[in-house]
């Protein structure tokens, strides 16, 4: 191990105060087993975290780390403490911790598992899993897309597959359509039938969409989640190891205040936003082109400052796009020379990029 990483590795985390004690993480002793691999640029570390604690901690911790020259992955394990808050502890590197929910699971089939969210409904957030899914298998990449929004699994109208799954030795075949392996409730029940399940039910559909669907192996795996940051969400990541969330919002406040609540949701079980998306930011002219302004301006920046993540992309408004979406034709692919197309397509490139440079995300317990 070279000392001088290790010293600034350290210098790194002392800077991080906690904003109730002024305390340094260090010296509140939330930092806990720490690893460095100098050779492989990697740094290893428990992070435990009091109920009282902010969760924007652990990402204060995490970004402090890895903006060290000469790293390039940093693995944080979350693990709540079962105090009330940090205390200073010298001499002791942590605390007791209370019962953990259960590991998530590493699946490398998968490759890197990618959760985009919203917090609330009506943002485009379909529209834009399903359309990053066909760009990033139109540059090559191996794409699986799963529909986990229980109760409104609209992906199998926008890619344009309607027919059920079969079962081959015990194993679903995932459906295919423009180059992606894709699942989704809306081809198992019927479209009329309402989901009135409760969380168990939810967490075993999550489960079986991941476990016994034949995805064979993937560059990138998306999923598509309902809004807000109920039980689907929670199993999700409590079953299976992802590399980070896409926040999909709206430029209203209403949008922007509901999917930073989503986002923390992440934070808190240790999953990197790796960006925001703001969708229907504007409305071009199909006959002259000429950008306007429909909502207040501005919201997907100030989500992305909040949160300290990138903006990956505004998406504007655009004739056609839902009408192409209904019978099955992404944008990406019916009208790729479009300013909404060229701007999803310019997302999933930066997405990939912000992926390849995540570690595996380890929620509590993981």
């Amino acid at each position: 191990m070279t000392p001088d990483l290790q010293q600034l590795v350290e210098a790194a985390l002392r800077s991080v105060k906690h904003p109730r004690t002024g305390a340094d993480v260090l010296t509140l002793g939330l930092v806990d087993d720490l690893r460095i691999d100098a050779g492989a640029g990697s740094v290893a570390y428990t992070f435990r975290l009091g109920r009282d604690d902010p969760a924007t901690l652990a990402r204060d911790v995490r970004k402090a780390v890895q903006a060290v020259a000469g790293i390039r992955t940093v693995q944080a394990r979350l693990q709540e403490s079962g105090g009330g808050g940090a205390t200073p502890r010298p001499g002791t590197p942590g605390g007791p911790a209370v019962p953990a929910p259960p590991a998530s699971e590493e699946l490398p089939h998968l490759g890197r598992a990618l959760a985009i969210s919203s917090g609330k409904g009506g943002v485009g957030k379909s529209t834009v899993s399903a359309n990053l899914a066909v760009a990033l298998a139109a540059q090559g990449h191996r794409v699986g897309l799963m529909d986990a929004d229980i109760y409104g699994p609209n992906v199998p109208r926008m890619m344009g597959v309607f027919e059920k799954p079969e079962v081959v030795g015990g194993r679903i075949q995932p459906l295919a359509a423009h180059g992606v392996k894709l699942i989704s409730l809306g081809n198992i029940v019927e479209r009329d039938a309402p989901a009135i399940w409760r969380g168990p039910i939810i967490m075993k559909v999550i489960q079986q969409f991941l476990r016994d669907v034949e995805w064979g192996e993937l560059d990138y795996f998306l999923v598509d989640l309902p809004p807000g940051t109920g039980d689907a969400q929670l199993s999700l990541v409590q079953t299976v190891r992802l590399y980070g969330a896409l926040i999909v919002t709206t430029p209203q406040e209403v949008a922007v205040g509901d999917s930073l609540r989503g986002a923390r949701m992440f934070e808190r079980v240790n999953v990197p936003v790796i960006g925001v998306v703001e969708n229907m930011s504007y409305f071009v002219c199909p006959h002259c082109g000429e950008r306007s302004e429909v909502f207040l301006t501005g919201g997907g920046q100030r989500l992305a400052d909040e949160l300290g993540v990138p903006l990956l992309g505004q998406v504007p408004l655009q004739a056609g796009l839902a009408d192409h979406a209904d019978v099955g034709r992404p944008i990406v692919l019916a009208a790729p020379d479009s300013p909404a197309a060229q701007a999803l397509d310019a997302v999933a490139r930066r997405a990939a990029d912000a992926l390849a440079m995540m570690g595996p995300a380890q929620p509590i317990g993981g």
